[in-house]
Parts: structure tokens; C-alpha cells; sequence
């Protein structure tokens, strides 16, 4: 190709490279649509639907969590109108069981269920069947302290009442109780045990009830008071038919309390006691009294008294006997209320105002703080 031929073919080339330009010049070019915008709402609309949804599982989640709280906040202030809107039963009487709702009792209740605390620890959540199961974990007041310092005192002024030849009512008995209790709550060393609950709830309509009040729950509010009100009532009602046989038996002439026991010699794991003698004195009025003399073994581990652990009776006649003081100083007598160390043994003596000095006198001793019955022993006493 000569050198003519080369420069046609480069104007030729040139001028096509030119008029490709032009023409992609005046041509406007295709853009690509972005799909990413479009991904990104959707995505974001995805996490927006999915944070409601869990927001809203965890509020409707959260329902029965409120209702328990709000059901153990009324524990804790003795609302009794919280707790029975509450529950799905509206069913409050093991309450009255347990005399909680007492309103004798309303002090010592007051004073130990505000100091129960709790914490949710499971919540087991069926948002299908609208059921729940919610696991509280308690610390409430353990009473047992309180109703052991309270039974010693009681038994010790039921004791001085029978002593002083009183008898006294039930009303007068849950009235000694009522303040016993009450001031032995604010004045024992507290004691706590703790306890974990599972209430199951139910939806119905738009709220959350707890099915129904359980023996725990009971058990809780009252520091398990129940189980000693059943034990003094046991007790309560043995000494009242103790009483009554040994008066009927007496009344009617009959030897069946001299036949059942020598004397009033009794042992236990507390204590023991061994009758020695009686005499026929005068009181400090110069009235006609009977002393009796016994030992007081301490066989505890603890300090103790006859006073405390031994109830000693006398009748004459069918009557019951008045306690008094005799007209002389005697140690043993002193010996009857004195402190007593474990393991230390006295003589004791006890002191009964006669009706006469000729007829013979039942003498009837039993356990004390035994709230089961325990050990009753008698013996009758020839004056003459």
C-alpha cells in the first residue's frame, strides 16, 4: 500500500471515530435502576413488624408477672380485697382457718407479713391457652420463736389462774393470746425461712387471675401459725376433758383417780418429779392450808422451773383447791417459780387453801408445755 492509500484509510478511520462520537454524544444513555432501595424498605418494614410482635409477646407476657405482684403486694398489707379480686376463685376462707382475718389477731398478722419480701424467678408464659406459671421465691417470718415464747407465757397464766382457782373463757384465752403473740412479734429475735411458690394463672377477658389460694400461700402469711393454734386448741380441749373426768369421778365418789397412778411422781425428757411428804398448816390469813413437798429434777438442757414444766392440781370434795402462801417462810416454796439450772435438783413446795382438814384431797400433776396430752399422774391424800 503506498503512502496515498495509507492517509485515505486513517481519514477514513478518523472520520468514522469522529462521527461515532458525535452520535454517542447526542444520544442519551440507558441508566440501570437500583433495586438496594427498595430491599432496604423492606427489610426495615420486616424488623419494624417483627420488633412489634416481640414487644407485644413481651408485654402480654409481662400480665401475669403484674397480677402476682400485685397479688403479693396485698399479701404484704393485708388487703384482703386485692388478693380475692385476684384470684379466679374469689375464695379467701383457709384464711379464716387460720384466723388471719381475726380481727383479735390483726396486729401480730400486720407486723410479720410486712416483712416478707419476694422475687419473681420464673415466669412459664402459654400466650395460646392464655395460661402462666410464675415462680415467686419468699423470705417471710418464721413464727416459731415467736408462738414458742408466746405458749411458755401462756401456759405460765394459765397456770397462775388455775393456782388462783380461776377459770378462764375462750374469749378471755384468745384475748391472752391475741397480745401474747403481738408482743412477742416486736419484741423476739426475728427468725426467716424462705420458700419458693408457683402460682398458675389464667387469662380471662383482658386480666389475669391466680386459679386459687394455696396452703403455702396460708402457710406464709401466718408464719405457720396454724399448726400451733391446732396444737393449743388440742390442748385446750384435753385439759377441759381431763378436768371434767376427774371432777365427775370425784363428785360421784368414785376411787378412779387414785387408780390411775401411786402418786404424782412423773419423768420426762425435761424434767422429773418425786413426791416426799405433805403437811397441814396455817396460811398467811390463818386459814387451814395443805403443803405439798416434791423434787424438781431439770433433766433439759436449758435453764428451767417447775413453774414452767410441772401443773400441779388439788380437789376437795369435787372442788378445786385456791393456791395461797403459808404463814411461815419456806425456801421450798420460794423453790416453786426460782430458776433452775440443767441437771440441779430442789425440793419443791406448793401451797392449796383446805375447805376442811378431814376430808381427803385428789391430787392431780401433769406435763406443763407438752402440747400433745403428754403424761398425767395423780394420788389421793388421807388427812385422817
Amino acid at each position: 500500500m503506498n503512502t496515498e492509500d495509507n492517509n485515505d484509510f486513517y481519514d477514513d478511520e478518523l472520520s468514522r471515530s469522529l462521527i461515532s462520537n458525535d452520535f454517542e454524544e447526542d444520544t442519551p444513555r440507558k441508566k440501570k435502576k437500583s433495586k438496594k432501595p427498595l430491599v432496604i424498605c423492606l427489610i426495615i418494614l420486616l424488623i419494624a413488624a417483627v420488633a412489634g410482635g416481640i414487644a407485644w409477646y413481651m408485654v402480654q407476657r409481662h400480665k401475669p408477672v403484674e397480677a402476682t405482684e400485685e397479688f403479693l403486694t396485698g399479701m404484704q398489707n393485708m388487703d384482703f380485697t386485692t388478693m380475692e379480686n385476684l384470684l379466679q376463685s374469689h375464695d379467701l376462707s383457709a384464711l379464716d382457718d387460720a384466723d388471719i382475718r381475726d380481727s383479735a389477731y390483726t396486729d401480730f398478722f400486720t407486723t410479720v407479713n410486712k416483712k416478707m419480701t419476694y422475687k419473681i424467678t420464673k415466669n412459664k408464659f402459654d400466650i395460646q391457652n392464655g395460661t402462666a406459671k410464675v415462680t415467686v421465691h419468699m423470705k417471710y417470718i418464721d413464727g416459731t420463736n415467736i408462738y414458742a415464747a408466746t405458749i411458755q407465757e401462756y401456759t405460765r397464766k394459765v397456770a397462775v389462774a388455775a393456782y388462783a382457782g380461776k377459770e378462764m373463757t375462750q374469749d378471755d384465752i384468745q384475748e391472752m393470746l391475741a397480745t401474747l403473740l403481738a408482743e412477742n412479734a416486736s419484741t423476739a429475735d426475728e427468725k426467716y425461712s424462705e420458700i419458693d411458690i408457683t402460682y398458675p394463672l389464667i387469662k380471662i377477658g383482658n386480666d389475669w387471675k391466680i386459679v386459687s389460694l394455696d396452703d403455702t400461700t396460708v402457710k406464709v402469711m401466718c408464719a405457720n401459725f396454724k399448726s400451733v393454734k391446732d396444737e393449743i386448741s388440742s390442748q385446750l380441749t384435753d385439759d377441759t376433758t381431763t378436768d371434767s373426768s376427774s371432777t365427775d369421778a370425784e363428785s360421784t365418789g368414785s376411787d378412779s383417780t387414785q387408780a390411775t397412778g401411786a402418786s404424782i411422781d412423773i419423768t420426762t425428757d425435761k424434767f422429773s418429779v418425786r413426791f416426799k411428804q405433805f403437811a397441814i398448816s396455817n396460811d398467811y390469813g390463818g386459814n387451814p392450808c395443805l403443803m405439798i413437798y416434791y423434787d424438781y429434777t431439770n433433766s433439759g438442757d436449758s435453764q428451767s422451773s417447775a413453774f414452767v414444766d410441772f401443773t400441779l392440781q388439788a380437789s376437795q370434795n369435787g372442788e378445786s383447791l385456791e393456791g395461797t402462801y403459808p404463814e411461815a417462810n419456806d425456801d421450798a416454796v420460794d423453790n416453786y417459780m426460782n430458776t433452775i439450772d440443767p441437771g440441779k435438783t430442789v425440793t419443791v413446795c406448793q401451797v392449796f387453801l383446805l375447805k376442811d382438814t378431814t376430808s381427803d384431797v385428789t391430787l392431780q400433776g401433769k406435763e406443763t408445755l407438752n402440747l400433745s396430752g403428754g403424761q398425767t399422774t395423780s394420788q389421793v391424800l388421807k388427812l385422817q
